[in-house]
């Protein structure tokens, strides 16, 4: 056996200083992904597209031929809500495991839920316990896409699962939060 001092914070000897702060950063680094990644997914369920036809300008003007060029611009609104986007909702109505009426109440909840998570995980409110309620949440979401074969998203949503993980065991690291027992 080596005499000599070990610096990992796995031991049972205490960390130095330096690891201490790394976790801290590794902890708040980690919390501030998974917070804009479930707000922003959640925001996302509010984009919509609109095309528009616009005439090609010749020389500054309007041109006479009748061309024109189409154009997309994504906007966010209310009216453009689903949670579970169109194409996806037809394959979990084919689904015989899946209940249509709880797949609705799914579909209204998912935008919603994941803003507030988001939010709760970004300002440290009870953040063990947000953590482990987007854990919940990503674990719905891979038994969805694994009804539909849907195997990339589900491995994404794995790699999800791994900092949740990871945000759960820096817990006791995890600084500027509010209610830190939970």
């Amino acid at each position: 056996m080596s005499n000599q001092s070990d610096d990992s914070c796995c031991s049972p000897k205490p960390c130095s200083d330096a690891n201490k702060l790394a976790l801290v950063f590794a902890s708040l680094l980690l919390r501030l992904w998974l917070a804009m990644r479930a707000v922003q997914t959640g925001i996302e369920k509010f984009s919509g597209s609109k095309a528009s036809q616009e005439a090609v300008a010749v020389d500054g003007t309007a041109n006479t031929y009748g061309l024109t060029a189409s154009a997309s611009v994504k906007h966010y609104a209310l009216d453009n809500y689903h949670g579970v986007p169109q194409a996806l909702m037809e394959k979990f109505k084919a689904e015989p495991l899946m209940n249509e009426t709880m797949l609705r109440l799914y579909d209204r909840a998912l935008g919603p839920a994941l803003i507030l998570l988001g939010i709760t995980i970004l300002l440290g409110i009870a953040s063990r316990v947000s953590h482990f309620a987007l854990g919940l949440l990503y674990i719905s979401l891979t038994w969805g896409l694994i009804l539909i074969k849907q195997d990339e998203g589900v491995a994404w949503l794995g790699v999800h699962m791994i900092m949740i993980v990871a945000a759960l065991a820096l817990a006791g690291h995890n600084r500027f939060v509010l209610l830190k027992k939970w």
